[in-house]
């Protein structure tokens, strides 16, 4: 039955939403005026608002061939869904990561069904522009596609100039337009408090942050950090060594906004409460708030300025067993506030005066959280470089692999930064690589015992046969595409965390509580296949031959519902038929089973119904105001 004749039947139809702006389809709806050739005229809109309209006035921002097309291609309906690799996944049952093989674009759309508003942290480091001619993601892009994406009446030059912008990376159009709809769909994924990372090089640093105040907004930028990526420099430059590359990260939400850290302030530490050229005021000292390292003694009120340091004592002061015992006024130049010092009061830490003239101290309890520096160096933390990263690599798979892969360290401390405080959260890498990303995720939880949970994309892009990679994949049995490095880097990564840990755990003398929790190292993979349509032949309908196995059809379900974690495991209760997950019930092969089963499963939770496997029969029509059908 086709998706129209179970509308058309009275039944509830789900299905994979296109990402159209919700604005847009307001304005479309409500303003038509508004919107010319799928594009919104901004004088008119302006008009019906009753702005002013100044002709002479340009707008600020990245404009670039291809624009509309690749917003276009962010709003598209992705033809793809997933089927479950069980050979290449590792602890199906239990495991809470995630592995999507395929182009991110249909990998970001089918995740975007549950996991919008949900995504922490992104880290991607995308392919950079370099001199390479072709694109490892060939985006479709040909006359018949713009027409569908709203773009008509392009002129044979206008389309030979998006078709070269698709297809070449020697232009920043062609690498923009690549990067859009990929950073719409991100920013979509980000939960309100959610942060991306993204690496860049010199290329398209520029044009990237002029996009990303696009997609995330300029107010929602943090900062361009800064990787020293190289041990010694690059001299391929004609000017200059280069020694580093750009991190670019924004916020989901500003409002939203809190301290980047992977250090805590250390114990004791001093703040002096003098700071020459503030201008004058007074504090109220409590008694018993200020700790005084001199005898009992009572102090009359004087001035106690000293060079360019300014200190009065407005009141009398008795000093008894080390602390004041009466209330007093200091008048000064000083960094904080009354109300700063009643709150270091209530938290209970330390005020110390050690001599006349006085300087009182606030003495930190010591593991706040230390806001972090935008240099990613071994100067300032323990960081590593690109060899590292080719050495982690070697230590794996006892050959270079894979060139130039991001340490782990970094990857590490760029997520410790945003998930100190929230170590369940969710982390996604949409340009995986060698997988760095989901090793420091299983590193980061065993270091913290925290239960972050990752999710990976790959594309299957073929290693050329030259390669190291492409003769241990042959050795290997793998297919020699870089998932198949991808998946592999994670399992023996981590195998040799939990063997680590296990060795560790020996060691005698060691209590308990003292051990450390093997974290989750598994992961489910998916591969991103056709899915099915319709077609027609000889003005006939043609049913498709569905590619996908049974329990593939059943996470496809739970991907679109978006009501489950599709890291769970759905327990059978009717093989090959009925799955559910907690009182959520999913069926395919509907017409296999009984009425009985439709309304145990109705008495018991939610009910959706495979809409490519089923039938309208009496059976399925009779509880139509029950169930729903997903497509």
């Amino acid at each position: 039955m086709t998706k129209k004749d179970f509308i058309k039947q009275g039944f509830n139809v789900l299905d994979t939403e296109n990402n159209e702006n919700k604005l847009l389809s307001f304005l479309k709806e409500n303003y038509p005026s508004v919107i010319k050739d799928n594009e919104i005229d901004l004088n008119e809109l302006k008009a019906i608002a009753g702005l002013p309209i100044d002709d002479k006035v340009n707008g600020y921002g990245l404009n670039f061939i291809g624009r509309n097309f690749a917003r276009a291609k962010y709003s598209q309906k992705t033809d793809k869904e997933l089927q479950l690799n069980t050979t290449l996944s590792k602890n199906i049952g239990t495991t809470q990561n995630l592995v999507l093989k395929g182009d991110n674009l249909d990998s970001l759309k089918i995740l975007k069904n549950h996991y919008t508003n949900k995504i922490k942290c992104i880290y991607i480091d995308p392919p950079y522009n370099t001199s390479s001619e072709e694109f490892v993601y060939p985006d479709k892009f040909n006359k018949e596609e713009a027409e569908v994406l709203g773009l008509a009446n392009l002129s044979e030059d206008d389309f030979a100039r998006l078709d070269f912008s698709f297809k070449s990376k020697k232009s920043h159009n062609g690498w923009l337009s690549f990067m859009y709809p990929r950073l719409l769909l991100a920013r979509d994924l980000l939960s309100r408090d959610g942060v991306i990372f993204i690496s860049i090089d010199d290329n398209e640093q520029a044009n990237l942050k002029l996009l990303c105040d696009d997609v995330f907004g300029e107010e929602n930028f943090v900062s361009e950090f800064i990787w020293e990526k190289k041990k010694k420099p690059s001299f391929l430059h004609s000017n200059v060594g280069k020694l580093s590359e750009y991190i670019i990260c924004y916020l989901k939400n500003s409002t939203e906004t809190f301290p980047f850290s992977v250090e805590s302030t250390t114990k004791g530490k001093k703040y002096p409460f003098n700071n020459a050229g503030n201008s004058m005021g007074e504090l109220v000292f409590p008694a018993g708030t200020v700790q005084f390292k001199m005898p009992d003694s009572t102090i009359e009120p004087q001035d106690m300025s000293e060079g360019n340091i300014k200190t009065i004592l407005k009141t009398q002061l008795i000093i008894k067993n080390g602390f004041n015992s009466n209330e007093f006024i200091l008048e000064g130049e000083f960094r904080y506030s009354q109300d700063t010092l009643n709150e270091i009061i209530k938290n209970k830490e330390g005020i110390v005066v050690s001599k006349i003239p006085f300087r009182p101290n606030h003495i930190k309890k010591g593991g706040e959280i230390k806001k972090m520096k935008n240099m990613f160096s071994p100067v300032h933390y323990d960081m590593e470089t690109n060899e590292d990263g080719t050495a982690q690599l070697v230590k794996l798979f006892g050959d270079e692999i894979f060139t130039n892969p991001k340490p782990v360290k970094l990857i590490n401390t760029i997520i410790k930064s945003v998930t100190y405080d929230d170590n369940s959260s969710i982390i996604l890498d949409f340009f995986a690589g060698s997988g760095t990303t989901g090793e420091a995720v299983m590193q980061l939880n065993a270091e913290d015992s925290g239960n972050r949970k990752f999710i990976i994309c790959q594309i299957d892009e073929t290693i050329k046969e030259d390669k190291p990679a492409y003769q241990f994949c042959k050795e290997n049995n793998l297919e020699p595409v870089i998932s198949s490095i991808t998946i592999e880097r994670l399992k023996r990564a981590g195998e040799k965390l939990k063997n680590d840990i296990e060795e560790e755990n020996k060691k005698s003398g060691l209590f308990d509580d003292d051990k450390k929790q093997v974290p989750d190292i598994g992961y489910k993979v998916f591969d991103c296949i056709n899915a099915p349509k319709l077609e027609v032949q000889d003005g006939e309908i043609v049913f498709p031959e569905l590619s996908n196995d049974v329990i593939s059809r059943i996470y496809n379900m739970i991907f679109t519902i978006g009501l489950d974690e599709p890291t769970q495991a759905p327990e059978e209760v009717i093989k090959d038929c009925i799955y559910k997950i907690e009182n959520n019930y999913y069926i395919t092969n509907s017409d296999k089973i009984s009425k009985e089963d439709y309304a145990n499963a109705i008495k018991n939770g939610k009910v959706f119904i495979d809409g490519w496997t089923a039938s309208l029969n009496g059976t399925l029509q009779h509880y139509k105001e029950d169930v729903k059908i997903v497509f």
